[in-house]
């Protein structure tokens, strides 16, 4: 047999000015296209679509890296023939200890040690960094769960993941811990406007001394110093069972990269913030993302309401005028994805309230060394 051959995938600079060739001969593929085109076929196993799926523009920007986090992914072959990636991400401002490990091996060639091996690449990288916590997550569909004869418990005491699943079993034979799950849920759109409007009435009952701020791609430069701080505590205030994870530090700064880094991937934004009119502070915010790559499918991001405001229905607030909003700027997408700690009873019950339904569960996983 061929052995297998791990190297570094060099990052083109656009989707079709790539310069790292697979192989000889007309029209071989950059070892980048390749590690995207096995990604988009998982996506296809496992979901029928590519609503989960980064766009290779996306992609492309991601696996850039910035000054925040280094990042890089990794091509198997046997001889010419892609058969799998495995990538490490490098926090390097906060969550020094940390790296988040993935790996992906094509249908056809699984169950032949090359996954393992990919995982030991992967983690060999990420200890010579000087890392000691390693992350991963799985996601798996909702029937594939709910069908399941044996669940392993998430340590958060919130959720299982089928103990039978390939995944799962190749995640606890590389000693990884289930330390918490996600549901993913869907809403089908478009939501009637008579519906959010009446979801909106609801909530401004309790949300009268708060106005909405909402902003497309760019927020506004008298309210980025506030939403850096949101974004902060966005990072520590969400359920993150036994992760460990530190609050990032965001600033205007950081913002506006993200934005900008949007922009490159083609990833376009719609926000929808609460101000508290008293104060002037924004004091909850929610994001939605969509791709023109991906014209049905929108996936939401954060949310958060700060803890000394909650109890006034501000996340119904906001997450109906978002969704309002992004249903008049992309009138094509028809579903909005979103992922919630399973333990995140009030995030789930304002989810269910807008009509979302479950989609899948994801896993988060950790190994500490040492």
């Amino acid at each position: 047999m061929t052995p297998l051959a791990i190297t570094r995938v060099a990052i083109p600079p656009s989707p079709d000015g790539g310069t790292q060739v697979s192989g000889p001969g007309p029209g071989a593929a950059t070892d980048f296209n390749d590690c995207h085109a096995l990604l988009e076929a998982h996506h296809l196993e496992k979901w029928g679509n590519l609503d989960r799926c980064p766009t290779l523009l996306e992609d492309m920007e991601y696996w850039r890296g910035s000054d925040y986090e280094e990042r890089q992914v990794f091509i198997a072959r046997q001889g010419r023939e892609a058969v799998g990636t495995c990538s490490v991400s490098l926090p390097l401002r906060e969550n020094t200890a940390t790296a988040g490990i993935n790996v992906l091996v094509a249908p056809g060639f699984r169950r032949r040690g090359r996954g393992r091996r990919l995982l030991e690449y992967a983690e060999a990288v990420a200890v010579a960094r000087g890392r000691t916590s390693l992350d991963g997550y799985c996601e798996l569909p909702a029937e594939a769960v709910d069908m399941a004869e044996r669940l392993l418990p998430a340590k958060s005491g919130a959720g299982g993941l089928p103990l039978d699943d390939p995944t799962i079993a190749f995640a606890v034979a590389g000693g990884y811990d289930l330390e918490q799950v996600e549901r993913a849920s869907r809403l089908a759109l478009p939501v009637p406007p008579e519906r959010l409007e009446e979801l909106t009435a609801v909530a401004s009952l309790r949300a009268d001394g708060y106005v909405l701020k909402t902003w497309g791609d760019v927020c506004p430069d008298e309210l980025v110093a506030q939403y850096a701080v949101l974004r902060n505590r966005m990072s520590t205030d969400v359920p993150t069972a036994g992760l460990g994870w530190e609050a990032e530090d965001w600033d205007p700064d950081r913002v506006r990269y993200e934005e900008r880094s949007n922009s490159r991937g083609g990833v376009q934004i719609q926000v929808a913030a609460a101000m508290h009119k008293e104060s002037g502070e924004l004091v909850a915010y929610t994001v939605l993302n969509w791709r023109a790559g991906v014209p049905a499918s929108i996936t939401q991001q954060d949310t958060l309401v700060s803890a000394e405001h909650r109890g006034r229905k501000l996340g119904l607030l906001i997450k109906a005028a978002n969704l309002r909003a992004a249903q008049d700027r992309w009138p094509a997408a028809r579903s909005v994805l979103t992922w919630n700690a399973v333990e995140n009873e009030h995030m789930l019950a304002i989810n269910i309230t807008l009509g979302f339904k479950p989609a899948g569960y994801e896993g988060e996983w950790q190994k500490r060394l040492g």
